[in-house]
């Protein structure tokens, strides 16, 4: 591991390392909790108002600082033996630099009073450092003594972890930071006559409209540096070369033609007890009337996750993980650099809020924990205060400048009745998500508001059940998503088009306010989740999209004739995901699990077959750490992942019987024997490979340009047309069906006129099956017969009205002017 010394920025002054309590400021904050807690009958409301000034708060060289903290309280703690504890840098420290692994910094640490008011502790310091775009600030924790030994409590509401979600919280000056973003006009103009983006007033305040279309995108895997501050260089290039009248790169269009951005997860995640490690301090304690100067090894949190793994911990700072310079800047600068594009685009934050991973409970006061869930731990979401907390978590997250919310499994926001002795979906909370605002470049607004929930998941028939529509019905300006993109979204399968059709029909009868598309984080990954069936006998993937497993793949999640169908056709709003744009691998990747690491691995057994011919593996640059443990051919490492599974799956994921089962029957690892921990690391060396193997970087040189033009100019084709958002007239003169009998082609056809009347589209598609003609006109008797002009052609299709020729795939779409 590298150690590099500091350079210290010899301009400036030494950063001030004395802090002192403000005794009559922090009376007069206690003060202020007691009124707020008189003029509320209600515990709720009271929580809602006393959360927002939880955490810490600098303004004019003060801090303030609030913990809730039951936990410390009910144990009977003394309040005299509870303290905030400080480290301020004694001189300006530089931010992360590139190919530094590990820093030391030299700090003062403080450890001054706190007061307690109720289950609360509260105080006003002087002397603490903001951290700026430049260097790291003054971090905080609160710490107290019990029966000899000292305790650490994080800051639940923190903006920014640098050190990760174990480390201590640092102060930020978020008026400073708001105040020097780029994008300050974007945010002014929002609900005014030069509003950049398209508002409706909603109770007062302006609420951004849907978008017309949307890409998702996975920050750590999009980029070299998977930072965000790479994404926001790729999209200040791409801005630069659109003023400029430069073209785009195939690797650049995949990006554009968009006005929304949905990015997985950016919170702050979890990680591996054993592997993880990111910072400590050299030296004991400081003596309660005295600070001293120590010593903070700090490492830049290196960790793999695809976002979910949230610990609910600091959710309203960026995830350290993806700031190249360990910096919350880089979430506002890369938010600038889409809202200063020539066509600005809006950014929706994946909000995963419904559940904790398991080691929150080593992170959060107890008081926060209902008990296990199904996806680590659920939150008592009935507490007045964790409620408060859960939402104003919300609003900070937000207020970073996003323009659209996505609530992760709203399904999962749950809570039981005794005297009924059920669980009942808790709509009063998501209504309270709704309700939330946000204030950024001084405008107050509302965001663009999606929930993806599929309730009665998880009853065992949910898939037929949902309605996806709870949520719309509730809050007529939201959005879901779709049923072909939450839940039936397997395109790669034989049928898929046919089987499906009556949840694509839902689509074209009532979608508009659905998010639309078959490629996600989650679609994509449970595609290649499906054995890779070796000959037609084998039923059920589609063998007309490919002839191996990368191309079928590719072209089932970024096919032509579903491209056109959902950006040409269909109501709502289109969304793709960028890794299938670009073609490259994707898998459930995170290195965070030190429990089931070696079951998730082994439950993407399929993905060599999907994403890695032979050809790949044996390419240098991919699979070092595999092949570093002997795994030196691409067919061994198949094979023995499929072993993994099927033996985890016999002794019940135990790792002492795998192994033992596993070296019986004789594996390609190193050595002549096989240990938990070897399964251990080979399910360490996966991830980080695979990871690595996804990264867009290794795949945007592959695009074939000419396909790459071809889809943007359909996705331009959406952005021309926002009129197409609304629901197809099926019932009057609009048209979607299917061609009947199918005679083993599934051909699906439309007709649309523009609420205007000025513009009518006529798509026909071939989506799977072998090759079919017909004749567009003929189909149905509302189809005007003459005067079409081909639009849009997929590659390779000769548009002719008389009879088309479509192959698996292909499609076309005409324009008629009335």
């Amino acid at each position: 591991m590298l150690v590099a010394d500091i350079e210290y920025n010899k301009s400036c002054t030494n950063m001030s390392t004395e802090v002192s309590l403000l005794e009559d400021a922090t009376e007069a904050l206690c003060e202020w909790h007691r009124d707020c807690r008189d003029r509320h009958e209600d515990d709720f409301e009271a929580a809602k108002e006393i959360v927002t000034r939880l955490g810490a708060h600098y303004e004019d060289g003060r801090t303030e600082i609030g913990f809730w903290t039951p936990g410390i309280v009910e144990a009977g703690v003394p309040s005299e033996d509870v303290y905030l504890e400080v480290l301020t840098p004694t001189e300006d420290v530089r931010v992360f630099e590139d190919g530094v692994d590990q820093q030391r910094i030299e700090v003062r640490r403080g450890r001054l009073p706190i007061n307690r008011e109720g289950e609360y502790h509260w105080a006003v310091v002087e002397g603490m450092a903001p951290g700026t775009r430049e260097q790291f600030g003054s971090l905080y924790q609160l710490v107290y003594r019990e029966d000899g030994e000292w305790h650490t409590v994080q800051d639940p509401m923190a903006y920014s972890v640098p050190f990760g979600v174990f480390g201590p919280a640092e102060l930020i000056d978020l008026e400073a930071l708001d105040a020097e973003r780029d994008d300050r006009e974007y945010f002014k103009a929002l609900g005014t006559d030069g509003e950049p983006i398209p508002t409706t007033e909603d109770d007062g305040l302006p609420r951004v409209d849907p978008a017309t279309s949307m890409v998702e995108i996975h920050p750590g895997t999009a980029t070299e540096n998977g930072s965000l501050d790479g994404l926001a260089r790729r999209y200040e290039q791409i801005g630069e070369k659109l003023r400029d009248g430069e073209e785009l790169d195939a690797g650049e269009r995949i990006h554009v033609g968009y006005d929304a951005i949905q990015l997985m997860p950016i919170e702050p995640i979890t990680e591996h007890r054993e592997n993880h490690d990111f910072w400590s301090v050299e030296g004991d304690r400081a003596a309660l009337d005295g600070g001293e100067t120590v010593e903070l090894v700090a490492e830049q949190p290196d960790l793999i996750n695809w976002g979910y793994d949230v610990v609910i911990r600091a959710f309203s700072a960026p995830n350290p993980a993806i700031l190249e310079t360990g910096r919350p800047h880089e979430l506002v600068d890369f938010i600038a650099a889409c809202h200063n594009l020539p066509d600005p685009i809006r950014i929706v934050f994946d909000i995963a809020l419904g559940h904790a991973e398991g080691r929150a409970d080593e992170l959060l006061d107890e008081g926060f924990i209902e008990g296990p869930g199904m996806y680590g731990l659920e939150l008592d979401y009935q507490h007045p205060v964790v409620r408060a907390s859960v939402l104003d978590l919300q609003r900070r997250k937000m207020d970073f400048g996003a323009d659209g919310i996505r609530v992760d499994g709203a399904q999962d926001f749950k809570y039981y009745d005794p005297d009924s002795d059920e669980l009942f979906h808790d709509d009063e909370f998501l209504a309270e998500m709704d309700e939330v605002t946000q204030e950024v470049g001084g405008t107050e607004y509302r965001p663009w508001m999606i929930y993806e929930d599929g309730r009665p998941w998880p009853r065992g028939d949910w898939e037929l059940a949902s309605t996806y529509r709870e949520l719309i019905q509730q809050h007529p300006h939201s959005f879901q998503w779709s049923p072909i993109t939450f839940a039936h979204n397997k395109p790669a399968l034989l049928t898929f088009w046919a089987s499906k059709w009556w949840r694509v029909f839902e689509v074209a009868d009532f979608g508009e306010n659905w998010i639309t598309g078959v490629a996600n984080h989650d679609t994509l990954r449970r595609g290649t989740q499906q054995p890779l069936p070796k000959g037609w006998e084998e039923d059920p993937i589609n063998p007309y999209l490919g002839d191996d497993g990368p191309e079928i793949i590719d072209e089932a999640y970024d096919q032509p004739s579903t491209n056109m169908l959902l950006h040409c056709l269909l109501p709502g709003v289109p969304m793709d995901f960028l890794n299938a744009n670009a073609h490259a691998p994707w898998s459930f990747m995170r290195d965070t699990d030190d429990e089931w690491n070696v079951k998730v691995v082994a439950e993407e057994d399929n993905f060599l077959d999907w994403h890695v011919p032979a050809e790949l593996y044996d390419d240098g640059q991919f699979f070092g750490r595999l092949k570093g443990m002997g795994i030196d051919e691409r067919d061994d490492l198949d094979h023995f992942v499929h072993v993994l599974h099927d033996v985890g799956e016999a002794t019940d994921w135990d790792l002492a019987d795998m192994a033992a089962t596993i070296e019986a029957l004789g594996s390609p690892l190193d050595g002549e024997t096989v240990t938990p921990a070897d399964l251990e690391r080979f399910g360490e060396a996966w991830m980080a490979d695979v990871n690595e193997f996804a990264n867009l970087t290794h795949w945007l040189d592959t695009l074939d340009d000419d396909r790459a033009e071809f889809t943007h100019r359909v996705r331009q084709f959406r952005q021309d047309r926002p009129w197409l958002r609304g629901d197809i007239d099926v019932d009057g003169e609009e048209v979607f069906d299917y061609v009947h009998p199918v005679d083993g082609t599934v051909v699906y056809y439309g007709f649309r006129e523009s609420p205007d009347g000025d513009e009518q589209i006529l798509f026909v598609g071939n989506m799977e099956g072998p090759e079919a003609t017909v004749e567009p006109t003929a189909l149905d008797e509302s189809i005007p017969d003459s005067d079409w002009e081909p639009a849009l052609t997929a590659p390779g299709v000769e548009p002719d009205l008389d009879g088309v020729a479509l192959d698996n795939g292909e499609a076309v779409v005409w324009t008629r002017r009335p």
